[in-house]
């Protein structure tokens, strides 16, 4: 059974449901997880609550957020929710407005969902799987697309896997200098994906930042760790850089290690560019 079908059923996914805002189409991916006894009201408010304080950092991708929040008592099982609005609304994001397609995630702890977020991750950066998304008829037709992404994703292994980039993106020639973020001799080896819970958008960027590295061969030299606001002003300084959205970089603000914004957390080539620039490759 594929990872995602574990945490979406047919009767958790809704298509071309009215919404008229952001607040809304939140509100109709918790009421999805409420019916099916995964949260209570309480986890649906918290979801719409982390968007008031925080932004619209749950925009990841063009059309698509990601509604989360942190684990609690509300939350009664990690669970999804797929909801495609029957009309785009705005979250406020600058470039990945408006949206279309709200998936939720309620998540019992940090571990239960990674396989699942990973597979969402590189499905959602396939432009062929995300128009049949798009333009599927029916649940049974989404979940056909989520469930064909294919093998359970095994551990991670540069060696072998297939470059995630255009093709015409050459990898770089030498393994990492020993620089912080390309400015010093004290490189931690470790880079930061950072979102306001740190198990949920912070994943997405993980997962493709990852695929970005073992494209380079540079995965067995560099650890890339999800963690949320809180947790990543104190490990900063243990990282060479932190990625992260422009909405969660302000909140950070100066850690004393670079801080790179990323629009869209599901492409490859825009994570390639980012790390050329701070790694001067």
């Amino acid at each position: 059974m594929s990872e995602i079908s574990r945490l979406l059923d047919l009767e958790s996914i809704c298509l071309d449901e009215p919404a008229e805002d952001w607040r809304t189409a939140i509100a109709l991916a918790g009421q999805v997880l409420e019916r099916q006894g995964a949260i209570s009201a309480e986890y649906t408010q918290a979801m719409i609550t982390s968007v008031e304080e925080k932004g619209p950092y749950i925009v990841v991708a063009p059309g698509f957020a990601f509604a989360h929040a942190r684990p609690s008592d509300a939350v009664h099982r990690t669970a999804m929710s797929w909801v495609r609005l029957a009309r785009p609304v705005e979250f406020g994001h600058a470039s990945n407005d408006p949206v279309s397609l709200v998936v939720a995630l309620s998540a019992k702890d940090q571990k239960a969902h990674l396989q699942a977020m990973r597979s969402l991750a590189t499905l959602l950066g396939s432009p062929e799987k995300r128009a049949a998304l798009d333009t599927a008829a029916t649940p049974e037709e989404v979940l056909a697309v989520l469930t064909q992404e294919a093998p359970a994703a095994p551990a991670r292994n540069p060696a072998s896997e297939a470059p995630a980039q255009d093709p015409g993106a050459e990898a770089p020639d030498a393994e990492p200098a020993g620089e912080r973020g390309g400015s010093g001799p004290d490189s931690r080896n470790k880079i930061l994906t950072v979102c306001g819970n740190g198990l949920g958008t912070s994943l997405f960027l993980k997962n493709t930042l990852e695929q970005v590295l073992d494209h380079w061969g540079w995965g067995k030299y560099l650890t890339v760790e999800a963690t949320d606001t809180i947790s990543a002003r104190g490990k900063a300084k243990e990282s060479d850089l932190i990625l992260t959205s422009g909405e969660i970089a302000r909140t950070l603000g100066d850690v004393g290690v670079p801080v790179k914004v990323i629009e869209n957390f599901t492409s490859t080539n825009e994570l390639d560019a980012a790390l050329r620039e701070l790694y001067d490759v």
